[in-house]
């Protein structure tokens, strides 16, 4: 079974920019469809930005224009580079591959906090 890591959360007053990074350990292919999602308190869970397997990128309609996703297929890392943050971007961020046969298994990585103040 994969692990997925992300790192890159903090602090920023709004206006700035963070970039997570999630490393995916123990086979590559999970990165193939990999996603980012958000958790603010008290709200439900949120999908920001995707890769499917045709490599093409979605993002939720709230980050269009300021988040971007990437990957480093030679790192087995994804990204998210998060521009033009707002008090609103404050939340816990979730990388996952949405593979969901072995090894992947649709894992989850343990988190990465934003917060943004105004």
């Amino acid at each position: 079974q994969v692990q997925l890591v992300e790192s890159g959360g903090g602090s920023v007053q709004a206006g700035g920019s963070l970039r997570l990074s999630c490393v995916v350990s123990g086979d590559s292919v999970c990165t193939r469809d990999m996603s980012w999602y958000r958790q603010a308190p008290g709200k439900e869970r949120e999908v920001v930005s995707g890769f499917d397997l045709r490599g093409s990128t979605t993002y939720a309609d709230s980050v269009k224009g300021r988040f971007t996703i990437s990957r480093d297929n030679a790192k087995n890392t994804v990204y998210l580079q998060m521009n033009s943050l707002k008090p609103e971007d404050t939340a816990m961020y979730y990388c996952k591959t949405d593979l969901t046969g072995w090894p992947c298994l649709g894992v989850w990585g343990q988190g990465a906090q934003v917060t943004v103040s105004s």
